[in-house]
């Protein structure tokens, strides 16, 4: 067998594959006793027409099975002499048999291409990493989400209060009042204060009592389209939070001394939290600047494939979604920038000589279990499925490339305060 690749870009590939009459003819025999046993002819029962009656009159149709029927055969045996591995189909043209002669073909292919790094120095990379300041009002806003969890439930009579909870039904009417059949929601909750029952409707609502009724209204489409509601009051409800004292403490956080240890623990636990979304953002960036800095070309077949993986996944986890063009215009930059990280990575992790080995992953799995002895069973169940295991395998693999990027960044220290981010949020909410 005669090969002879052509390289026409980074990922593509051409192979001319050509053989000799020797090499083909006992399986063009084969072919033709496979023939043999499909054809009917009378005198003759199926599989018994002597071999020069079958070419005299079907031997083009006996070339054209062979030739379909062979072409993948030798290619495959073409990609193992040569050791590659494609990632597509392959597209066949150029298709010559000649009986006692040869049987020569082309095939167009893709493979995962071989990135080149340039080389790196010191400051090769420039990446900005946040140090969030909390304050107070943080540490105060997680002791009343953890307040609100142990919150006593208390019905109201004498009418409801900002954040109360309402227990209602809710009846479309049209503009003369009359209930529209069919548009009924019953025994809804709804928070006064809460989108959509905050300005006009919460005025309506305050100090509404169970049996009372009242008009409000409410968006029912995305355009912003709001329809009119008859709300019917069965409950009023209202969450009675525990004062911040010792018992309070005892129940929260059995291992704080006072109200004081308690707050510094609370803020602990804040910066930790806040550190771990740093580096996450800082890796994302880490990753970006390396995409930018290498900017690998990539298979359009393997981009198709994995955008196709990501939009199936987003369907799956989310029925409502059922326009897959947009899905995938929306994805694509997600998909392409996955892609070329995936190809720079295997290239860092191959020049490195870079591996994870079982005790690597025990001796993690290890870590996670003397930092949290009450989760130690359970750890231990979760990480014996080999999926799980793969995965940090995986995470961990992908923490010695970024330390090692790391030896290559600039790194700006920016510091941002968190009472800028609840302004922020508090903008877009009313935005």
């Amino acid at each position: 067998m005669d090969i002879q690749l052509k390289e026409t870009s980074s990922y593509a590939r051409e192979a001319d594959i050509d053989l000799s009459w020797e090499e083909i003819a006992s399986d063009f025999e084969q072919a033709i006793k496979q023939f043999s046993k499909r054809v009917k002819l009378p005198g003759f029962r199926p599989g018994k027409v002597p071999r020069k009656i079958l070419m005299k009159q079907f031997q083009p149709a006996i070339e054209a099975d062979f030739v379909e029927k062979s072409v993948n055969t030798y290619y495959l045996k073409a990609l193992q002499e040569k050791e590659i591995i494609p990632i597509n189909m392959g597209s066949v043209s150029d298709v010559h048999f000649h009986h006692g002669k040869h049987f020569k073909f082309k095939v167009a292919f893709e493979i995962e291409p071989e990135v080149t790094i340039p080389k790196m120095k010191r400051k090769s990379l420039k990446v900005e990493k946040t140090n969030y300041i909390t304050d107070d009002e943080d540490i105060d806003m997680a002791i009343d989400e953890i307040r609100h969890g142990h919150a006593e439930v208390k019905t109201v009579e004498d009418g409801a209060q900002l954040d109360d909870y309402v227990i209602c039904d809710l009846q479309e009417i049209d503009t003369s009042g009359v209930p529209i059949i069919g548009k009924k929601l019953e025994t809804r909750y709804i928070k006064l204060g809460q989108i959509p029952f905050d300005g006009d409707n919460q005025k309506k609502l305050e100090g509404i009592k169970p049996g009372e009724k009242t008009q409000v209204s409410v968006p029912v489409d995305e355009k912003g389209s709001t329809s009119t509601f008859e709300l019917s009051v069965q409950n009023v409800e209202r969450q009675i939070l525990p004062e911040v004292d010792e018992d309070f403490i005892k129940m929260a956080d059995p291992e704080a001394e006072n109200v004081a240890d308690y707050r510094g623990r609370i803020k602990d636990r804040l910066g930790k939290a806040y550190d771990q979304r740093s580096e996450k953002a800082f890796d994302e960036q880490l990753t970006d600047a390396m995409i930018n800095h290498v900017n690998p070309e990539f298979p359009p077949s393997m981009a198709e494939s994995y955008l196709g993986h990501m939009v199936e996944d987003v369907m799956k986890n989310n029925p409502a979604a059922t326009d897959k063009e947009k899905i995938k215009e929306i994805y694509q930059p997600v998909a392409e920038r996955n892609l070329k990280w995936y190809l720079i990575r295997n290239t860092i992790i191959k020049n490195e000589e870079y591996e994870i080995t079982k005790e690597d992953v025990q001796a993690d799995i290890d870590q996670r279990k003397e930092a949290n002895p009450k989760e130690a069973k359970e750890l231990e169940k979760y990480f014996k499925k080999p999926s799980n295991r793969s995965r940090l395998e995986d995470d961990l693999m992908e923490k010695k490339v970024l330390a090692y990027l790391k030896n290559f960044t600039k790194i700006k220290e920016v510091k941002v305060n968190t009472k800028d981010l609840r302004k922020q949020s508090e903008g877009n909410v009313q935005s």
